[in-house]
């Protein structure tokens, strides 16, 4: 499993989500699986951002192709 560098995680979430909407997420939508935190919080707190990406893919339906 590769890390992925924040600027790819940025970058991915912008291709799934759209800019406007994907900052919107980054901030704004708490994810239980990552303790209760958001996306932005997540990152900050040290979670890989591989692992933050996967939480909102699973939480958005994101198709496992696009994963």
């Amino acid at each position: 499993m590769a890390a992925v560098r924040l600027t790819e995680f940025h970058e991915m979430v912008r291709e799934e989500f759209g800019q406007v909407r994907g900052d919107s997420m980054l901030i704004d939508h708490v994810l239980q699986s990552l303790d209760g935190m958001t996306a932005a919080e997540a990152v900050e707190a040290g979670w890989e951002p591989r692992e933050v990406w996967r939480a909102l893919c699973v939480e958005f339906d994101v198709p496992p192709a696009r994963r």
